[in-house]
């Protein structure tokens, strides 16, 4: 479920892109699709009680984790609430639900700003402080490099498939730490790869004829497109959520193997 007002426009449609690329990504390994809800795209007309409640019973009700996201504007107050997205965050929570909240920190135009929505935000951001976690961004590049991160996260820490569920193009491995470690066919490729090199580096270039990522004399973005792009750098991503690879160089373009990964890699190497 995406809560907002309606002066996040741009944000919205990013958690929408942004959804649609975790898909491309990793729906058909984990056997799981997100799909990103909103009340403009998931409700149908009901003349059978307040418009909030009925967004709250068509949509609302049937949502696994909701994304809220503010910046001058608080909504339109409902019946009980300051506003429907503030409804919306609140009976989510209460039912026990994950919320991912998101406030911008953008420069504001004070003639562009309504002056009692605003203190209103205020109050609301302030309430929640002391409620849990939520996340601040100044900038939508910003917003995007932060909620493809964390919605990973999320998606680990709420909705792991199970064991049972995962393709058997994935290996789960025990690591050095005794945890378990899920990786993907393209993170093992990788990864193997990585540790046989000879100093154990993950080069990833950016220049005028595309972004490439090697290791091992061996080049992984064979096709210069944004899907494969994309999706590299999110192998990258998780291979350094997962401490299995850390970033050695300051632009993000070199990448070293950890102990832990040579420990994974050994696991990959005796089960092939």
């Amino acid at each position: 479920m995406i809560a907002s007002p309606g002066d996040v426009p741009e944000e919205r449609q990013a958690v929408r892109e942004l959804i649609y690329e975790w898909n491309a990504l990793h729906a058909d390994e984990r056997k799981q699709v997100l799909l990103p809800v909103g009340w403009e795209t998931h409700s149908a007309p009901d003349m059978k009680g307040p418009a909030q409640s009925i967004i709250n019973e068509q949509v609302l009700a049937h949502c696994d984790l909701l994304v809220g996201i503010f910046w001058t504007r608080i909504g339109t107050a409902t019946a009980e609430y300051q506003s429907g997205a503030v409804e919306e965050i609140e009976i989510h929570i209460a039912a026990g639900k994950p919320t991912m909240l998101y406030f911008s920190e953008a420069p504001v135009k004070p003639d562009a700003t309504n002056n009692k929505q605003y203190r209103q935000l205020k109050k609301f951001k302030e309430y929640c402080k002391p409620k849990g976690l939520y996340e601040g961004f100044d900038s939508i590049a910003d917003f995007k490099n932060k909620f493809r991160r964390q919605l990973q996260i999320t998606i680990k820490n709420y909705f792991a498939p199970s064991q049972n569920d995962v393709l058997d193009s994935s290996i789960f491995l025990e690591s050095a730490v005794n945890e378990r470690i899920t990786l993907s066919a393209d993170e093992q490729e990788l990864l193997k790869a990585a540790s046989i090199d000879s100093r154990g580096l993950i080069h990833r270039s950016k220049i005028s004829a595309g972004t490439y990522v090697e290791t091992n004399k061996k080049q992984f973005i064979n096709i210069q497109s944004a899907r494969e792009i994309a999706k590299w750098n999110a192998v990258l991503e998780s291979l350094l959520n997962k401490g299995l690879i850390k970033a050695v160089g300051y632009k993000g373009e070199v990448f070293e193997i950890t102990a832990e990964g040579f420990d994974v890699a050994d696991g990959i190497l005796e089960s092939a």
